[in-house]
C-alpha cells in the first residue's frame, strides 16, 4: 500500500490572484504549505499543478523535497487521478496550497483513522477550517472521475463521494477536544484572510511550521479580533 501527499496548487486565483506566492513571515504562502505537508508521514510528496504554474513553483517544490507534476488546469479530479496513477499511489492525502497552517499532526492521525476504519474517504470535523486534509483511496477517485460529468465534482474532488455515502465508506469524526475550534478559519481566499494569516504568523512563526496546539490557543485568545470572512 503506497500512500502519497498530493498537494494541489496553481497560480491562477480569481478572488486573490497569485496567492500561493504572497509573502508571509519571510517566506511565500506556498513554502509554508510545503514545509507543513512534508511532515505528513507518507511514501511520497507531490505538488500537482498546471502548466502555467510549473516553472513558478519549481524552485520551491524542489527545495522542500516535493515532486512536481503537471496536469489539467481546469479538472482537478483528473489532475489527481493522473498523478496518482503516475506515482502508483494507492492512497492519497489531499491537501491544498491555500492552507499554510495545515496540520501534519491531524493529517497523521487521519491516516491512522482511515486505515483502522477501512475507509474510502476520511476526514476530521471541528478543527479550524484550513488545518485539515482528506484521505481517500485512489480507486475511489478514479471511479468518481469516470462516473461524474458534473464540473463542480471535478473541481472539488471528493464531492462525488460525499454525495453518495450509501456507495462509499465515508468516515467523518470529530477531532479531539483540544483541537476543537469549528468557528476558526485559517484558509486563504481573500484579502481579509491574508491579513488574518499575517497576524498569526507575525505572532507565532519562528522558522518551523506552527503547531495546531499553538494555533488553537491563539485563535481562542484572539477570537474577538478575527475578521469576518468575505464572499
Amino acid at each position: 500500500m503506497k500512500t502519497g501527499v498530493l498537494l494541489q496548487a496553481r497560480i491562477g486565483s480569481t478572488r486573490l490572484p497569485g496567492k500561493a506566492l504572497l509573502p508571509l513571515a519571510g517566506c511565500t504562502v506556498l513554502e509554508h504549505v510545503l514545509a507543513a505537508a512534508k511532515q505528513i508521514k507518507t511514501d511520497i510528496h507531490v505538488l500537482v499543478t498546471d502548466h502555467r504554474s510549473m516553472e513558478l513553483f519549481r524552485p520551491y517544490t524542489l527545495a522542500a523535497g516535493f515532486e512536481l507534476f503537471e496536469g489539467p488546469a481546469d479538472d482537478v479530479l483528473a489532475r489527481y487521478c493522473i498523478a496518482a496513477e503516475f506515482y502508483q499511489v494507492d492512497r492519497v492525502v489531499r491537501a491544498t496550497g491555500d492552507n499554510p497552517l495545515v496540520s501534519a499532526k491531524l493529517a497523521n492521525k487521519n491516516l491512522v483513522m482511515h486505515a483502522s476504519h477501512r475507509a474510502d474517504l476520511s476526514r476530521f470535523k471541528g478543527a479550524p477550517l484550513g488545518t485539515g486534509v482528506e484521505v481517500v483511496e485512489t480507486w475511489a477517485l478514479q471511479e468518481s472521475a469516470m462516473r461524474s460529468a458534473d464540473p463542480y465534482e471535478h473541481e472539488h474532488i471528493t464531492t462525488y463521494m460525499l454525495r453518495r455515502q450509501d456507495e462509499y465508506r465515508v468516515v467523518e469524526l470529530d477531532v479531539a477536544e483540544q483541537y476543537l475550534f469549528p468557528e476558526g478559519s485559517v484558509t486563504l481566499d481573500t484579502e481579509a484572510d491574508y491579513r488574518h494569516l499575517s497576524a498569526i504568523f507575525s505572532d507565532l512563526y519562528r522558522g518551523n511550521p506552527i503547531s495546531i496546539e499553538e494555533l488553537i490557543v491563539w485563535l481562542r485568545k484572539n477570537r474577538p479580533a478575527i475578521p469576518g470572512r468575505e464572499g
